[in-house]
């Protein structure tokens, strides 16, 4: 089944998509803190600017989480692939609670491809 549908090449790609993840959430949560020190926000430090900055830190962490997963995933090391679950699922919950406010669509699509591909790689073994 998985030859047919392409999933075995799908699932080798892992610690790739892992790490993918992991820079396009670090990278988005650098630039979120920089936009909100350098607008409006940034010039009074407020609730407002420190719930904006715990945000930015949110996606550095999940980020870096993900990006340190990498070598493992790579390695077949199976404790690994929990952590990277774990990160991207706060990921996806983070941007389900936004989401009323700021469509993410490119977060939450990167993380939903993968969580699929986690997902596959759990059953597969």
């Amino acid at each position: 089944m998985y030859k047919i549908l392409g999933m075995k090449q799908i699932i080798a790609w892992l610690p790739q998509i892992v790490l993918i993840a992991g820079i396009w959430t670090a990278v988005n949560g650098l630039l979120h803190t920089i936009a909100v020190l350098a607008g409006e926000h940034g010039k009074q430090y407020d609730r407002d600017l420190l719930r904006l900055l715990t945000d930015g830190l949110l996606l550095v962490l999940i980020g870096t989480v993900l990006i340190l997963c990498f070598t493992g995933i790579r390695g077949n090391d199976g404790k690994t692939i929990y952590i990277a679950l774990a990160a991207v699922s706060a990921a996806l919950i983070y941007c389900a609670m936004i989401w009323p406010f700021l469509k993410s669509v490119g977060t939450m699509l990167v993380h939903l491809i993968t969580l699929i591909v986690i997902i596959l790689w759990i059953l597969k073994k």
